[in-house]
């Protein structure tokens, strides 16, 4: 099976997770500038999942290129990759409105990290079906940043109940982290 219409499937979840977030960003009540400091933690909320999206459609897209072929394996992996990327606009929503309180900012964080563990599921399903030799192996590596990743989520989320601001800051340095943009794939795919 080709991988196109995985990608093109995949391209479309998340441009309508992107705007079912963005439907639910609501315009202030009032007219001036305190009125948009009423709904910062929304906003805030709302930038910092959507750099997170914008970077797993960007990997995702990186990833892909480096492939051939999909099988059944990969086709559910992605699929597992969609639903937990869809939890996304209900845990922004939640922190949003709840400003920052402990268990929301502990959900956004389960919901990242079981994203970024499906992810790394969905690279290695990859790197099975074309093998170890193969490109997108020696693009992926040890994926050190993914599995680093991995572990600042749970990190972030133990740490959410004492200090839900710090592990907000735990999920601003993983996508910091992540959009420094990454070059394995394209070095490999033009060697």
């Amino acid at each position: 099976m080709t991988k196109g219409r995985l990608e093109a499937f995949s391209d479309g979840v998340i441009a309508i997770i992107i705007t079912i977030m963005v439907l639910e960003l609501h315009q202030p009540h009032g007219v001036d500038f305190t009125s948009l400091w009423e709904i910062r933690t929304k906003f805030m909320s709302y930038v910092l999942s959507f750099v997170f999206l914008g970077i797993y459609w960007n990997n995702h897209h990186h990833l892909l290129q480096a492939v051939r072929h999909v099988d059944g394996r990969i086709l559910w992996a992605n699929m597992h990759l969609l639903f937990w990327l869809t939890l996304v606009p209900f845990t922004t929503a939640w922190v949003g409105t709840a400003g920052f309180a402990p268990t929301p900012v502990a959900v956004y964080g389960i919901v990242l990290l079981l994203s970024g563990i499906a992810y790394y599921i969905l690279a290695r399903a990859l790197v099975t079906r074309h093998g170890g030799e193969s490109p997108i192996a020696r693009a992926i590596g040890e994926d050190v940043k993914g599995k680093l990743s991995i572990v600042l989520y749970a990190l972030a989320i133990a740490v959410a109940f004492p200090m839900p601001l710090l592990a907000c800051l735990i999920y601003l340095g993983v996508a910091v982290m992540w959009l420094v943009p990454d070059r394995r794939i394209e070095r490999i795919l033009t060697e």
